[in-house]
């Protein structure tokens, strides 16, 4: 039915933008399952990863993920594992960041930095935060 694959995908469609909300706010894709502040997001993005183990498997009997939603989600640095999550994931993004100074000779990373969209996201967070703790605001994840 067209309907309902129209209201699936903006369902999705809303849920994605909640995402990148979430990552423009966190610096990561990492929502936790049982997240307080959006408990649907937690499911959705469980379920994209679901999704995405059976669009490998050939599965699309489901009708669950497209070659286009991978493709979104892969642009604002989506884990499909949920096994890195928050300080795993920071230490993780910080050695990646330090190869990328390393590599480039500066730590000036593009915000859509293709080889790495995720990098550039939380770059782009760490330094927002920054800027958030230099103005004494305690609701930034920056710590001393």
């Amino acid at each position: 039915n067209n309907t309902s694959e129209q209201q699936l995908y903006s369902s999705w469609a809303w849920q994605y933008k909640e995402l990148v909300s979430y990552v423009r706010e966190f610096g990561d894709a990492c929502v936790p399952q049982r997240n307080a502040k959006n408990p649907v997001l937690g499911r959705w993005v469980n379920r994209q990863r679901s999704d995405y183990k059976q669009f490998l498997k050939g599965n699309t009997s489901y009708g669950g993920i497209t070659k286009e939603k991978i493709r979104l989600l892969n642009n604002i640095g989506f884990e499909w594992s949920s096994r890195t999550r928050g300080r795993d994931s920071w230490d993780g993004q910080y050695e990646e960041f330090m190869s990328y100074a390393k590599k480039f000779g500066n730590a000036r990373v593009p915000i859509k930095f293709q080889a790495n969209p995720s990098l550039g996201n939380w770059v782009s967070m760490q330094r927002r935060n920054y800027t958030k703790f230099q103005e004494g605001n305690k609701s930034c994840s920056i710590t001393k």
